[in-house]
This record gives structure tokens, sequence and C-alpha cells, in this order.
């Protein structure tokens, strides 16, 4: 698929994926939805007039009073007063005990909690009521957690950093070799930004684990798993490594064209600047052999190299023995030479027949 792309279009896949990850990364840890769960809690007595007020209902009868009552037995009260408080608190110890014998072991509640990296919440009757988590954790882990927020912030900042030069690839990608740098730098800070990213989410959940087992004890969970800030979080880093991938294989690429290129250019350079093969320029049965014509007795063959590099032959007779090929010289053509250093020898033998 990436290599049906082109180059622009592979810029552009990657400072998309950047640009999620950067967005998705600066929510994960704006949040504190990394692990979710309940929490279990002794509910507050139901038997203390001042209590009262604190606890939940019955099921099939209301116990509970807004404000505490006021004990019977108190001697400034009048006696039919004192009678209805009575039978008023009769009946409030009445339903308690009920209320004991329907739930049987439902003397805890279970609170739900979120949890991030900066707090963690847990839900009450009033509202939610939140903590610092790092002041939650133990004091041997709490270096790894401020190892982790500091990895975070730097997978943000690489990220970012990341995405300002993929812009600047796509505005420069009309110049190729500044183009080819920038995407060099930009691949570098992605796959370093997505290692520091892995690495920040691991140490995180290990933190979040060992205070689970050793922290307060008011504040341990029941249950817990892991929440819609610690996917996003996930996500972030996928997109982080895509886009890392994108760009590492759009600097091979344009690399391996630059060279192809280059290649093509130097042959095309040698081609024009060297001659071709003697078999090229004198095909089979077409032409004869210079050692050939040597042997002609009607023939006298003058060699000699005319100013723009062309092989001049003279004959004596009026069709010349040698065609002349144009464009190589006596540098360029090692059978040229060959040829040449044969004749040469050939003219100076005295028994030659010619």
């Amino acid at each position: 698929m990436l290599e049906r792309l082109s180059r622009r279009s592979r810029s552009l896949l990657s400072l998309t994926l950047t640009t999620l990850a950067l967005a998705l990364s600066i929510l994960a840890l704006c949040t504190s939805y990394w692990c979710e769960g309940t929490h279990k809690v002794v509910k507050p007595l139901c038997l203390s007039p001042v209590k009262m007020k604190n606890c939940g209902q019955n099921n099939s009868e209301p116990y509970t009073t807004e404000s505490p009552t006021q004990n019977p037995f108190n001697r400034t009260l009048s006696p039919a007063r004192r009678e209805e408080l009575a039978k008023i608190r009769q009946r409030q110890l009445a339903n308690a005990v009920h209320y004991i014998w329907e739930t049987g072991e439902d003397k805890f509640a279970f609170r739900y909690f979120h949890t991030g990296f900066w707090e963690s919440c847990e839900k009450h009757s009033d509202g939610e009521k939140c903590r610092s988590f790092i002041e939650l954790t133990p004091g041997e882990t709490q270096g790894v957690l401020w190892l982790s927020v500091i990895s975070e912030f730097t997978y943000i900042g690489l990220l970012g950093m990341g995405f300002l030069l993929m812009w600047l690839e796509v505005l420069c990608s009309h110049k190729e070799m500044h183009s080819l740098k920038i995407n060099a730098y930009a691949a570098i800070c992605t796959v370093l930004s997505g290692l520091l990213g892995m690495v920040a989410h691991m140490m995180y959940t290990t933190v979040f684990q060992m205070t689970v087992i050793v922290g307060p004890k008011d504040w341990r969970p029941q249950s817990w798993d892991y929440g819609w800030s610690f996917a996003l979080a996930w996500v972030s880093f996928s997109c982080c490594m895509g886009a890392a991938v994108v760009t590492l294989n759009s600097y091979t690429k344009t690399i391996i064209e630059l060279r192809r290129r280059q290649r093509l250019r130097l042959e095309e350079a040698r081609a024009a600047t060297h001659a071709p093969s003697y078999d090229e320029v004198v095909p089979g049965g077409g032409l004869y052999s210079v050692s050939g014509l040597l042997q002609c007795p009607d023939g006298m063959i003058d060699v000699a190299w005319a100013p723009n590099g062309s092989v001049v032959g003279v004959g004596n007779g009026d069709v010349p023995t040698l065609v002349l090929v144009g464009g190589c010289g006596p540098e360029g053509c090692e059978d040229c030479e060959r040829e040449m250093d044969e004749m040469e020898d050939a003219m100076d033998r005295v028994d030659s027949p010619c």
C-alpha cells in the first residue's frame, strides 16, 4: 500500500497520524480515567440518633430522620410528647434491625472511583471527592511515578517536535534535499517519542498496582480495571509508531530513488564519454577486419585522428577500404588501439606483401 503512494501522500499520512497521536496523548494525560473500579467502605451506623441522617433507607419502610430525635426520657417534655417520641424511637430501632436482617452482610458500601496521573476521585452521595494520587502512592514508588510523569511530558514534547518537522516537510516538499533532511529528523523524533510513551505507560501501570497492594487502607479498591484514558494513551502510542513507520518508509524510499537516478545519470554520462565496443560498431559480415585489409595488395591504408576524434582512413583506390567510424578516440576504444598496433607492426615489416 505504501509503495503506491507518492512522497507527498506519505508525508501527509505521517502528519495525520502524528497529529492524532499528539491530541490523544494530551487528552489522556489531562484526564483521570486511567483506572476505575469500586471501593468497599463501611456504612455509617444507623442506631445513633446523630448518625441516622447518614444512613440509607430501607427498601420497605424509611427509618431515617433529617434531624436527630430528642431523648424521650427527658423530663422537660410533656408526657404525651415523651410517649410519642418513645414510639418513634421504637419504630426506628425496629426498622434498623429489619434492615440488618434483610440485607445481611450489606453493612459495606461500594463506591465508584477513577484515578489518573494527578488525582483519584471517589463518588459520594453529595458528589465526587478527589485526592491527589501522588499522595496516595507509597513512598518507595513515588520516584517511579515522577519518572513516569517526566516521560509522559517528554513523549508529548517529542511528538510536538515531530509534528512541527512534518509540517515543515510538507511546506518544503518542492526542495527534495531539504525535505529529505527534515524527514530524517522527524523520523528520529517520532521513534524516540514512541519508545518513551510506552515506558511511561508501563511505569504508571506498575505504580498503580503497587498502590493497590500497599496503599492506604481506606483507598484500596475492591475491584478495578483500566479506563478509557488508558485506552486513549495506547491508541496514541499506536498512532505514533505508525507515523514513525510511514516516515522511515518515506525516507528510505526517497534515498533509493535518489541513488537510482544518480546511477542512471552516471551511466548516461559514461555512455556519452566512452565509445561503443568494436562488436557493436561493426556488426557481423558487413565489414572486414582491419587486419584483413592489411593483406590487400591493391590498397594502402593511412590512419590519422581528426580533430573531432574521428578515425580517418585513406585508400589508394576509388573505393575506400576502411569505413570511418565517428566518436571513437584512441584513448576510448581498446579494440581500435589493438587494431592500430597490428597495422603499425605489419607496415614496419620489410617482407610485408603490400
